[in-house]
């Protein structure tokens, strides 16, 4: 039986994959198209991929109370793909070795924490992990559906079947 902690270790490794195979896809894009408003929440390509970090930044700085954590779910952290790359390869390392640190009796503690708005909340935290994994998923689809948009004929799949079965080929 899988435990709970493994289902999140899992989710954290395959955040690292989908999020290295979407950066590998917009790293192909012209400059121009990766800027392009796309009609998503956070606009473009770009907006959506800085969101992504932000979030993350801002769940891992409320969990481990330590980290930068913007103040603007909009916030753009690089305007250069390079840059950001290199710093959501960074964050998704700090989030694996995070996962790794928690053992049950972690994860099924509440944690405070405040929303950007200042509202105090209390959960515990295997639920902000769900939720981290699951925005982190929610977004992706949308950076895939740009990408789809702006000409890519078939991205990447993000599936994380398509992870477990690359794992046991």
């Amino acid at each position: 039986m899988t435990t709970l902690a493994e289902n999140f270790r899992m989710l954290a490794a395959y955040n690292r994959w989908a999020n290295r195979r979407l950066y590998a896809e917009a790293a192909a894009l012209p400059d121009a198209l990766y800027r392009q408003p796309a009609g998503a929440f956070f606009g473009s390509l770009h907006g959506t991929l800085n969101h992504l970090l932000v979030a993350d930044r801002i769940w891992l700085k409320r969990m481990e109370g330590r980290g930068e954590a913007p103040d603007r779910l909009d916030a753009i952290l690089h305007d250069d793909l390079p840059a950001l790359r290199a710093a959501r390869e960074a964050e998704d390392a700090r989030l694996i070795a995070h996962v790794a640190s928690l053992g049950p009796a972690e994860l099924e503690a509440e944690f405070s924490y405040a929303t950007t708005k200042g509202t105090p909340h209390r959960q515990r935290r295997w639920q902000a992990l769900a939720h981290l994994f699951n925005h982190q998923t929610h977004h992706r689809g949308q950076a895939h559906a740009i990408l789809t948009r702006l000409g890519v004929a078939e991205p990447a799949s993000l599936d994380l079947l398509a992870m477990q079965r690359a794992a046991t080929a």
